[in-house]
């Protein structure tokens, strides 16, 4: 359907509390060619990205508890690549001042209900294709069954995704940007919790999910006196 190269992969997360939009979203999506998760409110899209990082997201507004214009606003707060996740509003609420409203949260787009389902995908494509432009791409590394996207955050086994913690991201994306190169301990300590051990401890929890043999690993590897390096296939 038009889809940039690549796309296929792009991974959505549509929050509404209308169960029947979400499905019929979901499905619509899916057949456009992306990978589809949802969740009926803000709390659980709250849990969900403690987890995984997704390509955009698409908030509705009027929803019990958090309403979408609050959740994006903390999504902005947040820091690094998880605050600047692209957002778009999809609300009934489309009178101008409602649009101001939500541009201002600091979400990419805002469409308002009832929309054309083609169009919501080329403006899914644009805040993508702004998105990529942005950051520039950063090609996955193989990792033997895994494969780990830096950009996106994302890592799979045999294509099927595994859950990472936000620390242990940040780790992973600062060891494949290095790849093939050591990285001190003192730098992937960084401005989070500031402490050798638990980065020890990450590091062990990453060679539990890539290494085929973790207490003889492959891929992350110890540098003595220094710190650890990915050596990606």
């Amino acid at each position: 359907m038009g889809l940039d190269a690549g796309a296929e992969r792009r991974h959505l997360l549509v929050v509404d509390d209308d169960a029947g939009l979400r499905e019929l979203l979901k499905e619509y999506l899916a057949g456009s060619g992306f990978r589809v998760t949802t969740a009926q409110d803000a709390a659980s899209a709250r849990r969900l990205l403690e987890g995984v990082h997704f390509d955009l997201l698409i908030l509705d507004v009027m929803m019990p508890g958090e309403d979408g214009l609050a959740f994006a606003r903390w999504i902005r707060s947040r820091a690094g690549v998880a605050g600047a996740a692209p957002i778009l509003i999809l609300t009934a609420r489309g009178a101008p001042d409602d649009r101001i409203e939500g541009l201002r949260t600091g979400a990419d787009d805002y469409l308002a209900k009832p929309f054309e389902p083609r169009e919501l995908v080329l403006r899914i494509e644009a805040i993508l294709r702004r998105a990529g432009s942005a950051k520039g791409e950063e090609p996955p590394v193989r990792l033997g069954r895994c494969q780990f996207d830096p950009a996106r955050g994302e890592l799979t086994a045999d294509g099927a995704p595994v859950r990472l913690t936000e620390a242990e991201t940040s780790l992973l994306r600062v060891l494949a940007r290095a790849a093939h190169g050591a990285v001190d301990r003192q730098q992937l300590v960084g401005g989070g919790d500031a402490s050798g051990r638990a980065v020890d401890i990450q590091v062990t929890r990453l060679r539990r999910k890539i290494e085929a043999d973790p207490s003889n690993p492959r891929y992350l590897r110890t540098v003595r006196g220094r710190g650890y390096m990915l050596t990606p296939d």
